[in-house]
């Protein structure tokens, strides 16, 4: 290869490596479309936006990794821009639609989220995150899910917040919650399993969460799947 061939590979590379960093900085925009829709109580639009969101989210990563962006493009640090972009689609928007729905009296949703969001923060700046082998120490902070969850299924508005509360302390709890992109036990499954979560809840964004039975047993059946998986990693106290 000549001088200005491996010049314009250079080039290449590092243009692909920026490429994927406006990729995942695009979920920024998607999250302040989410935010206005919460605010304007279009939970339908909320929710596709917020989809659209972790679905940037669950591909930016491995396309980073091919692109080698610590080394074609590390003026930009990938993952303090995922990070933010993750706080903003995870956490703060959702607490948005939630203090904006009726799922529970207004100023019960409004101290909850403020419980949510310092909880997050903290968690979010946690070095321990991760465990080596890619799984998340605690509830991993993915409070689209869960809200999304309390407009599909309507629970009572009390057991609504037990299980906001129950999530902001299991953050810190010592246990480990699948990371179905990077973990390497059962992959295939984990990621047909999200996929199915996927589905069922644009059907459920379709039906402007008025879900049908089907939605609601598939649902519980994906719950019960990635709370019942990380009993597969050597113990859920691992420290390694």
């Amino acid at each position: 290869m000549t001088i200005e061939g491996g010049r314009e590979a250079q080039r290449v590379r590092r243009a692909a490596g920026f490429s994927v960093h406006l990729f995942t900085g695009s979920g920024s925009a998607v999250a302040l479309l989410a935010l206005y829709a919460a605010i304007d109580r279009n939970f339908p639009a909320c929710f596709a936006w917020l989809g659209l969101a972790l679905l940037i989210d669950g591909v930016d990563g491995t396309l980073a990794r091919v692109a080698k962006v610590t080394e074609t493009a590390s003026a930009i640090d990938g993952a303090i821009l995922d990070l933010v972009i993750d706080f903003l689609t995870y956490v703060l928007v959702p607490m948005v639609a939630l203090w904006r729905s009726d799922l529970m009296p207004i100023q019960l949703s409004f101290w909850l989220s403020v419980i949510v969001v310092f909880a997050s923060g903290l968690y979010f700046a946690d070095t321990r995150m991760k465990t080596r082998d890619y799984w998340f120490r605690g509830f991993p902070a993915l409070w689209n899910v869960l809200t999304i969850y309390l407009f599909v299924l309507r629970p009572p508005f009390y057991v609504s917040a037990a299980m906001i509360l129950v999530g902001a302390a299991a953050m810190f709890a010592p246990f480990v919650f699948l990371h179905p992109m990077r973990v390497k036990q059962l992959r295939a499954l984990n990621i047909l399993v999200c996929i199915a979560f996927f589905v069922l809840s644009a059907v459920a964004i379709w039906q402007d969460f008025a879900a049908a039975l089907w939605v609601k047993i598939g649902y519980g059946v994906v719950a019960a799947y990635f709370l019942a998986v990380p009993f597969w990693r050597h113990s859920p106290w691992a420290d390694d």
